[in-house]
């Protein structure tokens, strides 16, 4: 697993052994994913909820996003971001929640302009997390989930409406946007 763009590229990241905590987003999603956002990412407020290794965070900083709240309730996987992100120089854009992600978004505060969803797989947590998200995002933000090819996902949930699906094999990756202030 490494960073695929900018000031960290090439820059190999640690992930937990085996799939229990985590699953580390592949290359190839990773990518499809960040050309779909490329002109969002610079100076962006970036939020990796389920951040399991923190590579999505770590790839929206490397490709010049000013922050990345990172969220992890596993203390073995918030130890792997830290590390990660130490590795990757990008500590100081970096703010690590070691907590549940309903906790932290009871009481975040956001604005987010990128919001990076990788939860758990066959818990229908995204179905649950969208709504929550909706209030935190920025007029004009962007939300993307990656979830099991097959899973029922919700076409809005407040102020985010579903515009677009992908599918890379067994994975399916969501984009919700907010509308824009007028």
């Amino acid at each position: 697993m490494r960073v695929i763009a900018g000031t960290a590229r090439g820059k190999v990241l640690k992930a937990l052994p085996g799939q229990d905590i985590t699953r580390p987003t592949i290359d190839r999603v990773k990518e499809a994913m960040f050309s779909s956002v490329q002109f969002l990412v610079p100076g962006a407020r970036v939020l990796d909820l389920f951040a399991g290794s923190g590579q999505l965070g770590i790839e929206a900083l490397s490709r010049g996003a000013i922050t990345c709240d990172f969220v992890d309730a596993s203390p073995e996987a918030f130890a792997v971001v830290r590390e990660n992100c130490r590795a990757a120089h990008v500590e100081m854009k970096s703010k690590l929640h070691h907590c549940d992600a309903f906790a932290f978004l009871a009481s975040a505060r956001g604005p987010f302009d990128l919001v990076l969803l990788d939860p758990p797989f066959a818990h229908g947590t995204l179905n649950r997390v969208l709504p929550e998200l909706s209030r935190i995002v920025a007029p004009g933000g962007v939300v993307l989930c990656e979830s099991e090819r097959g899973a029922q996902l919700p076409e809005t949930a407040g102020e985010l409406t579903r515009t677009k699906q992908y599918t890379y094999g067994k994975i399916l990756v969501s984009r919700y946007e907010k509308a824009p202030r007028e």
